[in-house]
């Protein structure tokens, strides 16, 4: 397995996705992030199933910098416990890895 993982945040719109993620890209916590602009969420909140459209941030990583990037997301998100799950990558194009790597930055992060 390697270090490099993939980070799934959701957002409550296109636009405070593309903000967190510029920032987080600014700052070297990540090398890349996909936006996917409107997927449908349901799930329970406050004892309700409830239904909303968000934006889900697909973002590239290390493990050494997930712990700044998670509390940058909680600082820069609208919502009180934003989604922010890491996934390992178990494997995947030796190049894109390695540049994923050189991309963040170790002393930011």
């Amino acid at each position: 397995m390697s270090q490099e993982i993939v980070v799934l945040v959701t957002a409550g719109s296109e636009d405070e996705a593309r903000n967190i993620a510029k920032i987080i890209v600014q700052k070297g916590l990540v090398a890349c992030v996909n936006i996917i602009p409107k997927i449908q969420s349901v799930f329970t909140w406050d004892g309700a199933v409830t239904e909303e459209q968000e934006s889900l941030l697909i973002a590239k990583t290390t493990m050494k910098a997930f712990e700044k990037l998670e509390s940058a997301i909680k600082t820069l998100h609208s919502y009180s416990v934003p989604e922010i799950i890491a996934l390992p990558i178990h494997a995947g194009s030796l190049e894109y890895l390695s540049w994923v790597r050189e991309t963040v930055n170790t002393k930011e992060a």
